[in-house]
Formats: structure tokens, C-alpha cells, sequence
């Protein structure tokens, strides 16, 4: 099986990546080749049970779709995306690459063997995400909830689920979306996304750094850990999608939780030294985006289907340790 991985740069694509290079067995198939791109080239780890290729590339070069999938990848993993923040004040950015680049690669697809009756149909699976909902929401947002998204993030990514949904119904790919719920703690630098205050006000002070809170500590939230992120897309790479039938967009499982609660999870593991640093600084424009996310979902339909994530944030933050920093930390003092 040959795995096309496009954002591999990104944290989710790592980490796809090295789950894939630890266990090249999906849907019961064997991974042997894999193509990670990105707008930077990735970084070609050393595999020597599979051929790895890596390079530039971005999806929103006009040419870029038919080179990407010029050697016919079994499995599309779409991670490419202009993120929330960077898409609200960047129009024509966010549209060009979440939008017109993603329909360019559908296409791409679609015209692969067209005239030599050899038709391409490849799994992709695409990562949307939650800001696709917009308010009024209900306590817990049902898998049926109207999609009406007040981001252009959120409408962008409506738009592409949307293609999914009819190039998978046409036969001309197997799509599947998934609406991933902020994914926390995420390792590394801050990004411009909007919600990565969320890992900020954990990541830094476990390491002893300050973070900014700009949003209240009642803001509510849906997350799961990168490590659940990248079983979420190795399942979909492998499951049997026939039950979706055109309702190819799935809520991704997470849990709910506060700002307070994150930190007194963060407290729980880490100590009172830790949530010391966290600092308020209020900043409009995030708390008017995260204002307009939901806070809690169902998720009904992914869970049946197999797909996972944490239960507490506790567990999170020890993924976090486990995975980003070698140890797990020493029990904090008692108070």
C-alpha cells in the first residue's frame, strides 16, 4: 500500500507518520511506500522496510494536484489547510488552499485514467474540523446538527467536505472527513491557529515557560490528544466505508472541557508551580472565534465506527509527557 500524506510537515502528519513507521499494518494491508509532502519538505526518516519520499509542494500551485498523485497513492491523507486564524484574516489565502486547492486535487483524481478507461479511486481522508458548526448550539451538538459556520475556516472546510461527499457519491473517490476536535497539547511552537492557546497554557509551563489565557476560564471546549489525531486517520485510512453512504463527514470523539478544568488537570499532574504561569491577557479576536465553536458533542456515529480518543484531560496531559517530553514528571507536592 503506497500512502500519500500532504501537510506531513505539520504535527498531525508527524505524527501520522511515525505511527505508520511503527506499525505499517492498515486495514489489514502492509504500507510499503510513502510520499510525505508539504509546502516545506518534510523530513525523510530512514525506513528500511519501505521506500520514503519527500518534498515542497503546495496544494495551492496549480500544477501541484497532478504531480502529487502522478504514481497513484492507494490512501490520500489530506492535512494541507490555511488554519483558522491566518484564514479569517487572510481571505484569498484560505480560499486559494482550502478550497481551490483541495478541489483541484478532487479533479486531479477524477481525470486520472479517464481516457484510458484505467479509473483511480483512492481512499482520501480529509481533515475538517468543528469549526464547521456556528451558534446557537445546544448543550451537546447531535451528528445531525446544521453545519452553519460563522469562520471563513469553517466555511472553507464546508465547502470541501461537500466535494467529498459528491465525488465519493459519483465513484470517482472513496472520501471520508473528519471533524477533528482541537487537538491539545500540541507539541512545538505556537502556531496561528486560533485555538492553540488550548496547548499553550499547557505546554509552556510544563516546561517552565509563561502562557497567555485570552480567552475566560469558562470558555468550554472539545479536545483529544495528537496521538488520538493520528488514530483517527490511520482508522479511517483502513475501515470499510460503505455504511457511511453519503453522509461521508464524521464528528471525531473527544471530551469537554473548561479552561479551570484544563488547568486544574494541569494542576493535578504538574503542581501549583506549573498553573503559576499561566497568565491572563485577554485578546478579542480569539475569544470572539472560540466564542462561536461548540463545547460539546456527541459523536455518536465515529464511536460506533470504531474511532477512539482520552476520556479525561488528565490523560492528555501525561500523552503529552509520554510522547513530547521522555518522562513522565515527579508527583507534584501536596498543597
Amino acid at each position: 500500500m503506497h500512502i500519500l500524506i500532504i501537510g506531513a510537515a505539520g504535527m498531525v502528519g508527524r505524527k501520522i507518520t511515525a505511527a505508520i513507521l511503527a506499525d505499517p499494518a492498515i486495514g489489514g494491508r502492509t504500507v510499503t511506500a510513502l510520499s510525505l509532502v508539504d509546502v516545506t519538505a518534510p523530513q525523510a526518516p530512514d525506513w528500511p522496510i519501505g521506500r520514503v519520499s519527500a518534498k515542497a509542494v503546495d496544494l495551492g500551485d496549480p500544477a501541484a494536484p497532478a504531480q502529487l498523485i502522478a504514481d497513484r497513492p492507494d490512501v490520500i491523507i489530506h492535512l494541507a489547510a490555511v488554519v483558522s486564524g491566518d484564514a479569517e484574516m487572510h481571505f484569498d489565502k484560505g480560499y486559494r488552499v482550502n478550497v481551490d486547492g483541495t478541489r483541484a486535487l478532487l479533479d486531479a483524481i477524477r481525470h486520472t485514467g479517464r481516457h484510458t478507461g484505467d479509473a483511480y479511486n483512492p481512499r482520501l481522508v480529509f481533515a475538517s474540523s468543528l469549526a464547521i458548526f456556528g451558534p446557537p448550539f445546544p448543550n451537546r451538538i447531535p451528528d445531525d446538527f446544521a453545519p452553519t459556520p460563522r469562520t471563513s475556516y469553517g466555511i472553507q472546510k464546508v465547502i470541501a467536505e461537500l466535494l467529498i461527499n459528491d465525488y465519493s457519491r459519483k465513484g470517482m473517490i472513496d472520501g471520508i472527513s473528519l471533524r477533528l476536535p482541537t487537538i491539545c497539547v500540541r507539541p512545538g511552537k505556537p502556531n496561528a491557529a486560533a485555538s492553540g492557546f488550548f496547548s499553550g497554557i499547557i505546554r509552556e509551563p510544563l516546561i517552565g515557560q509563561p502562557a497567555a489565557l485570552p480567552v475566560p476560564d469558562t470558555t468550554r471546549h472539545w479536545h483529544a490528544s495528537p496521538r488520538s489525531a493520528a488514530g483517527f486517520f490511520l482508522h479511517a485510512a483502513g475501515m470499510d466505508t460503505a455504511s457511511l453512504g453519503h453522509r461521508r463527514a464524521l464528528n471525531m470523539p473527544g471530551l469537554s472541557a473548561t479552561v479551570a478544568e484544563q488547568i486544574e488537570a494541569l494542576r493535578a499532574v504538574a503542581g501549583q508551580g506549573a498553573v503559576d504561569l499561566i497568565r491572563p491577557a485577554h485578546d478579542p479576536l480569539v475569544a470572539d472565534i472560540v466564542g462561536g465553536w461548540g463545547e460539546d458533542y456527541e459523536a455518536s456515529r465515529a464511536r460506533a465506527l470504531g474511532f477512539t480518543a482520552e476520556s479525561n484531560f488528565e490523560d492528555i496531559i501525561k500523552v503529552h509527557i509520554e510522547d513530547e517530553l521522555g518522562a513522565a514528571l515527579p508527583a507534584p507536592a501536596a498543597q
